[in-house]
């Protein structure tokens, strides 16, 4: 039984083995550690609970793949601050261009997340909903948009409770008044453009009662 169970699990161990390295390979000389250690609460909530509730809810390889790409994006933006990832130097040394004006990268991060976490919003509601297959794509998109309004509000409690430096670098607005709206805004938009997606593939999976 353990045997036949193995081939099942492979692929999310390989992913969760590779994350870790790459985690633990950003964890040794962080920007500001302080801040690290904040941005990486959710880390340190989500995979123990990822783990524990595996055997009640495997996901697909295609959410694992996507919750893997998104963790590593955070890892990466905590490693640097968000608002201090250098991937205008990146970029330069690549191809020559240089970009210009604001750091994007939390911009990036708030998108990607939308899109690559609402796989696994789809397939929680499938396999604990029941609902008609209208409400296949609102209720996923519902939940990220709870999500990342809750998230701002953390990061605005955060910021008032931590103050200075760190607060600022958690919260990273960068100077713009109406950074957690467009934040919520760039999650929304993944998400709808994931949920979309998945139903033009006809890959919302729906459980009926």
């Amino acid at each position: 039984m353990y045997r036949k169970s193995m081939p099942m699990w492979r692929y999310p161990l390989i992913l969760l083995a590779v994350y870790g390295a790459f985690w633990l390979a950003l964890a040794i000389d962080p920007v500001f550690r302080q801040d690290w250690l904040l941005e990486n609460a959710i880390v340190l909530v989500a995979i123990p609970i990822l783990v524990l509730t595996a055997k009640r809810l495997r996901f697909s390889n295609f959410t694992y793949t996507c919750l893997f790409v998104f963790f590593m994006f955070h890892a990466i933006g905590a490693h640097y601050t968000y608002s201090l990832v250098p991937y205008d130097d990146w970029l330069r040394m690549l191809t020559g261009i240089t970009l210009e004006g604001r750091n994007h990268y939390d911009r990036v991060v708030h998108f990607l997340y939308g899109l690559l976490v609402t796989p696994a919003a789809v397939e929680i509601f499938a396999h604990y909903g029941r609902y008609p297959r209208s409400w296949a794509v609102l209720f996923p998109w519902l939940f990220m948009a709870a999500h990342s309004v809750i998230y701002e509000l953390i990061e605005w409690a955060a910021a008032i409770v931590f103050g200075g430096d760190l607060g600022q670098a958690y919260l990273g607005t960068q100077g713009d008044i109406w950074d957690g709206q467009k934040d919520m805004a760039l999650a929304l938009a993944g998400a709808a453009v994931m949920v979309l997606a998945l139903a033009a593939a006809g890959r919302l999976p729906i459980r009926r009662g």
